[in-house]
C-alpha cells in the first residue's frame, strides 16, 4: 500500500490521528525534506525509517519505492507541509505506483490552497488551482492570459520574493478584481489581506513568509463597454496631463478590464 499522507502546514495541532498511526506503521516513509520531517516524526515519536524523494533524486529512489511495496511492504509519502503530490514529486510516484498495481490511499489532513479559499469570502462553487505560475516572464504571461477569462475563484501559490512582481503582472492581465492574500496559514502570524488587486500591490512592501493567492474570477454578467466609449475616457485622461501609464492604469479601473485589453483597442484603432 502507497499512503499519502498530509502534514501540518504550520500548527502542529492539524496532525490528525490517522496520519500518525499510518507514518508508525509503515515500513518506510518518504519524505521530501527528510531534516524537516524528522523534527516532525521526532515531535510525534515515529521512528518509521525515511528515505529522501524530491524532484533531485525521485528517478532513482522511486524504483527503490516501487521495488519495496511490490515486495508488500507499506511506504507513505508525505510532503513538507499539507497533502503530498500537490506541487510535489510525489504526484509522480503515484503514477508509477498506479501503473504498477499498487493500491494508493489518502490519509488527508491540512491544506493550504482549500484553507485559504475558505476563508476568502470569494466564491467556492467553482474553483481552479493553478499552483506555482512558471518561472520565466514569457511563458508566465501566456500562462496568466489563458486563465484571465477563467470565471471560477482561481488559486495561486507564490513565494515572497517575487509576490510584487507577481501581482503586478496580474493587474495589468486580469484587471481590477477582488483579491486575497493568505499569509502563514495556521502559524502565529497568519494573516488575510482582502482588496483590488491594486490596493493589495500598493499596501505590501517587503512581504514575508509563504503565500496563497485567491483571485476572483472573471465576471460576464454585464457587457462589457463599447470600446469608443472606454478610448474617450483614456484619451480626456490624457488630455487632463496624465502619463499615458497613469490613465491607462485609470481606465482599467473604470471600466473593470486588463491594461493589454486597453492597449489591444488602441492598436486596434490606430490600424
Amino acid at each position: 500500500m502507497l499512503y499519502l499522507c498530509a502534514t501540518p502546514i504550520g500548527n502542529l495541532e492539524d496532525m490528525t490521528f490517522r496520519a500518525i498511526r499510518i507514518l508508525r506503521e509503515v515500513d518506510l516513509i518518504a519524505a521530501e525534506d527528510t531534516r524537516r520531517t524528522r523534527k516532525l516524526l521526532t515531535h510525534f515519536e515515529i521512528h518509521t525509517p525515511l528515505i529522501r524523494f524530491d524532484e533531485n533524486c525521485k528517478a532513482t529512489v522511486a524504483e527503490k519505492i516501487l521495488e519495496r511495496l511490490q515486495a508488500g511492504e507499506s511506504v507513505a509519502v508525505v510532503s513538507d507541509a499539507g497533502l503530498p503530490a500537490i506541487c510535489d514529486p510525489g504526484a509522480d510516484l503515484v503514477r508509477l505506483a498506479i501503473d504498477a498495481g499498487i493500491k494508493v490511499c489518502p490519509v488527508p489532513g491540512a491544506n493550504a490552497a482549500l484553507s485559504a479559499l475558505i476563508c476568502s469570502g470569494l466564491d467556492t462553487k467553482k474553483i481552479f488551482f493553478a499552483g506555482f505560475a512558471p518561472k520565466t516572464k514569457k511563458n508566465r504571461r501566456e500562462f496568466l492570459e489563458k486563465l484571465s477569462t477563467t470565471e471560477a475563484t482561481i488559486i495561486f501559490y507564490e513565494a515572497p520574493h517575487r509576490l510584487k512582481n507577481f501581482l503586478a503582472e496580474l493587474a495589468e492581465i486580469f484587471g481590477e478584481r477582488e483579491i486575497v492574500l493568505a499569509r502563514e496559514l495556521t502559524k502565529v502570524h497568519e494573516e488575510f489581506l482582502r482588496g483590488k488587486i491594486s490596493e493589495l500591490l500598493e499596501k505590501i512592501s517587503e512581504p514575508r513568509g509563504e503565500f496563497v493567492v485567491v483571485v476572483e474570477g472573471k465576471k460576464f454578467s454585464e457587457p462589457p463597454p463599447p470600446e469608443e466609449n472606454l478610448l474617450d475616457f483614456y484619451e480626456k485622461l490624457l488630455a487632463q496631463g496624465l502619463e499615458k501609464k497613469s490613465a491607462m492604469r485609470e481606465a482599467a479601473k473604470k471600466f473593470n478590464v486588463s491594461r493589454r485589453e486597453i492597449y489591444n483597442a488602441l492598436i486596434k484603432e490606430q490600424k
